[in-house]
C-alpha cells in the first residue's frame, strides 16, 4: 500500500531495529520503507566495477594549470616561450586568450542584500592573483605528464602585495585583499529578535567570552574533475564532471558558452564523495575544459591532484565569535548577543549561505528570550569558504554548547539540566524562532521532541552514573570527562527536485532524479521509496541520479535535502504511475480501481489473487500498438485489445506506464539530535583519547536505519577530525603549509571510537513522506561535544577548536600559572592584612 498516512512518533532502538508490528509498508511479507536492507551499490562499488570520473576519457587531451605561488600579486608578464618546445603540446590560454563571457567573472551563486560587496574569481587570473593555488594559465597537451612538463616552463612574473592573513588582521584592514572592498568587509548579517540590550542588562547574570574555531577543508577520497566532449556535427557539448550539482553545471557552461541548455548534457559518474566542495559551480575548470573542447574540436580532461586541493578548491569553518550572555538562576537564556567574524577567502560565489546558517542554527533546540547574532564575513588572501558538511552549523552549536556548559559552570548546576530548562517543549511546535533561513523562509521548527532526546542520550551514556566511572579512574590514575552536544538541522531546503517512475514491459522500475550522489546511498533508499510506493520487490527498481539526459530540472545535493527533495517527488510520481496502473488493470480485469492492489509487482483483486494481471503487461496495455515486437508485445495490438469501437486507443493520457512529477516545500524541515563522549586525557602527552560516543538522532520517520546510521558514522569521524586532528595552517605570507597529507591529520578507523545511535521519529508535517534529512547531523556537534568533554576531564577552560595535545598542554601549563599567580596574590594579600 501506498505511504500517505504518517506515523505516530516512534522511539527507535540503538540497533536501528524497530519494534514488531510498527515497520514501514509490506511488500509480499517483507517491508521496504523503514527497513535496514543492504546498500544495493556497495557490490559493484567494492568489487572495483565503479564509473569514477578519471576511469573516463582516456584518450582525452589533458588539462594542467599553471597556478599562482603568491597569495596576492600583479602578474606583470606571462612568458610561455620554453613551454612551446614541449613535444605533444596542443595550447595555452591565459585570460587575455578567453572570449566573451567565458573571460567574465565566475557567478555569484546565492545572492543576498547582506551582500554588498561581492567578489568572484575569473576562470584564469586577470591582472591579480588574491590566493596561492589561483589559476593564471591552462595547457592543453597529449598526456598529463606533458601538460605538467609545459605548465613548469611558463614563466610568470609577478610583483607581490601584502597578503592579508588571518581574520583579526582582515578585520584590522592595514591592507586590502580587494582595493575596491573598504575594510575588507564583503558583508555584514545581523538577524536578532527582542530587545537583547535590555534583556542582558536586566539578567541576574551576565558572562562575556571568547571561542574560536579554525579552517578545515573536505577533503573527499576522489578530488575534482571535468571531461568534456565536442560533436561538432550537432553542434553538442557532453561534459562528465565530479560534481554535486549536474543541472547546475550544465545551466553555468551553456550560458558561458552561449549554447542552448538542450544542446549541453552534464553527467556526474560515481563521484568519490562531495562533503560540500563539489557544489560549488562552476568551477573555473568546468567553464575552460568543455570551451577548450569545443575550439579545438577534441576530447579534454582534466582531474585534480592532491595539492590543488587542497589550495584550489574550498575550505571552511573559520571564525571568531565574542559571546554575551545574560541568564536566571535556573540557567534559562533571557537575552544572547554573538558577535562573529567570518573569514571567507578570497572571493564569495557562495554568498552567505554559512554565515546565515551560523547566525539561525546557532539556536538549537532552546527557547532564547532575546538574540542578536551579527556577522562580519571578511576577505582574506586564502582559499575560497564554502560549504562543508555541516555548512556552518558547527560553528553555531560551538558557540550556543559552550554557552550552556559555561552557564552551567557558572551557576554550579548540571549541564543537562540547564539545557533541559532551555528546551523547547513537544506542545509548543510549530515553533517560530523569529529569524529568516538559508531559503529564504521563516525559521520554524516543523516538529520534534527535544525533551525525549535529552533523557535518551543520558540514557545511553550513563550521565546520571558518570561520577562512580570517574571515581573508578581516578582510583586507576586515569583523568576521564564527559560531554554533552545539542543541535538541530534544517533540512530539505528548496527551491524543489524532481522524480520520473517508468515501469518498462519486462516489469522493471526505472527511477530518475536530477540530484547527484556521492555515497549516501541514493540507490537503495530511492529504490525503497518507489517500491513500498509501487508494491515492487525493491531489487526490481533501478535508480539513476546526475543524469541530465534522463532529467534536466534539479538543484543538487548538498544541506541534506536529497532525501526530503527527491525522495518525496520519487513517491509523487510513483503514485500517478500506480494510480494509471490500476485504472489499466481495472479495464483488463473488468473490475473497479478501488477494488485492487499491487503485491510482489502483481496487480490484483483485494482477496481473490486468482484475478490478477502483471505490471509488465499493463505497461505493455498502457501503450496500444499497430505492430508486435515479441509475445507480450502482442497482447496490445489493435486486434488483440479490441475494446470499444467508438472509443479511441489512447484516451486523454499519454502513453507508457510512467509519471513524473516534483516535489517544492513551503519551507525546510528541522532535524535534531544530541551527542555526548567520555574522553580519557594523559596526563604526561596531553593525547585525547575518546572512550565511548553515542548520538540519539531524529530525521523523522527513517526510509533506512542503516544508512541513516552509517551517515552519523561518518559524521562523527569527519566531526573528531574537525575538534582534535584538522587545521589549516598558514603563514603570514598566505602560504599553506601543511597541503598534503603528509602534514594535514586526518583520523584513521584507530582514532574513530564505536558509535553507539538510537533514534527518534517525529514526522514532519511539512512532506508527504514525513521525512527529515540526516547528511550532515553526525558531524555538527562534535567539536562542541569533545570540548565539553575535555573541559570536564581537566579543570580548565577550553574555547577553541580544534584541541591538539600542544594545544591542551598549553592550556594546562597557562592554568598552572594563572593558578600560582593566584596563589601568590593570595599569600601577598593575606600577608598586608596580617600587617
Amino acid at each position: 500500500m501506498p505511504l500517505h498516512g504518517l506515523p505516530e512518533h516512534r522511539r527507535v532502538g540503538p540497533s536501528g531495529g524497530r519494534a514488531p508490528g510498527r515497520g514501514g509498508a509490506l511488500m509480499g511479507g517483507t517491508r521496504v520503507f523503514g527497513e535496514p536492507i543492504p546498500r544495493r551499490e556497495d557490490p559493484r562499488l567494492l568489487t572495483g566495477q565503479g564509473r569514477y570520473l578519471d576511469d573516463l576519457g582516456r584518450d582525452a587531451l589533458a588539462a594542467a594549470f599553471v597556478r599562482s605561488p603568491h597569495a596576492h600579486a600583479r602578474i606583470l608578464d606571462i612568458d610561455v616561450t620554453d613551454a612551446l618546445d614541449v613535444d605533444g603540446l596542443v595550447a595555452i590560454y591565459t585570460w587575455e586568450d578567453l572570449p566573451g563571457r567565458v573571460a567574465e567573472p565566475l557567478p555569484l551563486l546565492i545572492p543576498h542584500p547582506s551582500l554588498t560587496h561581492g567578489r568572484t574569481a575569473y576562470p584564469l587570473a586577470r591582472d591579480v592573483v588574491r590566493h596561492v593555488g589561483e589559476p593564471v594559465a591552462m595547457v592543453v597537451a597529449r598526456d598529463r605528464y606533458l601538460a605538467e612538463d609545459a605548465a613548469s616552463r611558463i614563466r610568470v612574473d609577478y610583483d607581490p602585495l601584502p597578503a592579508v592573513v588571518g581574520i583579526e588582521e582582515a578585520a584590522r584592514a592595514e591592507h586590502l585583499v580587494h582595493d575596491d572592498v573598504p575594510g575588507n568587509v564583503g558583508a555584514v548579517l545581523e538577524q536578532r529578535t527582542g530587545d537583547v540590550d535590555a534583556a542582558i542588562e536586566a539578567a541576574p547574570h551576565v558572562l562575556e567570552f571568547r571561542l574560536d574555531i579554525e579552517r578545515s577543508a573536505s577533503m573527499p577520497l576522489e578530488g575534482r574533475g571535468v571531461y568534456a566532449r565536442w560533436d561538432a556535427d550537432d553542434g553538442s557539448l557532453r561534459v562528465y564532471s565530479s560534481t554535486q550539482a549536474s543541472t547546475s553545471v550544465r545551466a553555468a557552461i551553456a550560458a558561458k558558452l552561449g549554447l542552448p541548455p538542450g544542446k549541453v548534457e552534464v553527467i556526474a559518474p560515481d563521484v568519490g564523495g562531495g562533503f560540500g566542495v563539489k557544489i560549488v559551480h562552476p568551477w573555473p575548470e568546468e567553464i575552460l575544459v568543455p570551451w577548450a573542447a569545443r575550439l579545438l574540436d577534441r576530447e579534454v580532461k582534466w582531474t585534480e591532484d592532491r595539492r590543488e586541493h587542497f589550495v584550489a578548491a574550498a575550505h571552511e569553518r573559520g571564525q571568531v565569535q565574542h559571546v554575551r550572555v545574560g541568564f536566571d538562576d535556573e540557567g534559562r537564556v533571557l537575552g544572547l548577543d554573538v558577535r562573529i567574524l567570518h573569514d571567507h577567502g578570497a572571493y564569495t560565489p557562495y554568498g552567505v549561505i554559512i554565515p546565515i546558517v551560523t547566525s539561525t542554527q546557532l539556536l538549537g533546540p532552546y527557547k532564547i528570550g532575546a538574540y542578536r547574532a551579527e556577522v562580519v564575513s571578511l576577505y582574506t588572501n586564502t582559499v575560497i569558504v564554502t560549504p562543508y558538511r555541516g555548512a556552518g552549523r558547527p560553528q553555531g552549536v560551538f558557540c550556543m554548547e559552550r554557552t550552556m556548559d559555561r552557564i552551567a559552570d557558572h551557576l554550579g548546576r548540571d549541564r543537562a539540566a540547564v539545557r533541559e530548562v532551555n528546551l523547547i517543549r513537544p506542545d509548543e511546535f510549530p515553533y517560530d524562532q523569529g529569524l529568516t533561513f538559508q531559503d529564504g523562509r521563516p525559521l520554524i521548527y516543523d516538529s520534534g521532541d527535544y525533551p525525549a532526546l535529552l533523557a535518551r542520550i543520558k540514557e545511553l551514556i550513563g550521565w546520571d552514573s558518570f561520577e562512580e566511572e570517574r571515581a573508578r579512574a581516578a582510583a586507576e590514575g586515569r583523568r576521564i570527562g564527559i560531554g554533552l552536544g545539542c543541535y538541530v538541522e534544517g533540512t530539505g531546503v528548496g527551491p524543489y527536485e524532481g522524480g520520473h517512475v517508468e515501469i518498462d514491459t519486462s516489469g522493471r522500475v526505472h527511477v530518475a532524479t536530477g540530484l547527484t550522489s556521492q555515497g549516501q546511498g541514493h540507490e537503495t533508499v530511492f529504490a525503497q521509496i518507489a517500491a513500498a510506493e509501487l508494491g515492487v520487490p525493491v531489487e526490481d527498481v533501478r535508480v539513476t541520479t546526475g543524469d541530465t539526459r534522463r532529467f534536466g530540472y534539479a538543484v543538487g545535493t548538498f544541506a541534506s535535502r536529497a532525501a526530503v527533495m527527491s525522495g518525496n517527488a520519487i513517491a509523487l510520481a510513483a503514485r500517478k504511475v500506480r494510480e494509471k496502473a490500476l485504472r489499466i488493470a481495472a479495464e483488463a480485469l473488468e473490475a473497479d480501481p478501488r477494488d485492487l492492489e499491487i503485491t510482489d509487482g502483481v496487480v490484483h483483486v483485494k482477496g481473490d489473487p486468482s484475478a490478477a494481471v502483471p505490471l509488465r503487461t499493463v505497461a505493455v496495455l498502457s501503450n496500444p500498438l499497430r505492430y508486435a515486437f515479441d509475445e507480450e508485445a502482442q497482447r496490445a495490438t489493435q486486434f488483440a485489445v479490441g475494446g470499444d469501437a467508438t472509443e479511441p486507443p489512447l484516451r486523454g493520457e499519454e502513453p507508457g506506464l510512467e509519471g513524473r512529477d516534483y516535489y517544492s516545500p513551503v519551507r525546510s524541515t528541522f532535524a535534531a539530535g544530541m551527542h555526548a563522549a567520555i574522553v580519557e586525557t594523559d596526563p604526561d602527552t596531553a593525547e585525547v583519547r575518546i572512550l565511548r560516543y553515542a548520538v540519539v538522532h531524529d530525521c523523522g520517520r527513517l526510509i533506512n536505519p542503516r544508512i541513516v546510521e552509517g551517515q552519523i558514522h561518518g559524521g562523527v569521524a569527519q566531526g573528531i577530525g574537525g575538534a582534535l586532528y584538522e587545521r589549516m595552517v598558514y603563514d603570514e605570507s598566505g602560504q599553506l603549509l601543511n597541503a598534503s597529507f603528509m602534514d594535514f591529520l586526518m583520523p584513521y578507523a584507530t582514532e574513530i571510537p564505536r558509535i553507539e545511535t538510537a533514534h527518534l521519529e517525529t514526522p514532519s508535517p511539512l512532506n508527504p513522506l514525513g521525512i527529515k534529512g540526516a547528511g550532515e547531523a553526525g558531524v555538527i556537534p562534535v567539536s562542541a561535544v569533545i570540548a565539553s568533554a575535555v573541559e570536564d576531564a581537566e579543570g580548565i577552560r577550553v574555547h577553541s577548536m580544534p584541541l591538539s595535545p600542544d594545544d591542551l598542554y598549553r592550556l594546562r601549563r597557562r592554568a598552572e600559572r594563572d593558578e600560582s599567580l593566584r596563589t601568590r596574590s593570595g599569600a601577598r594579600a593575606a600577608r598586608e592584612r596580617a600587617t
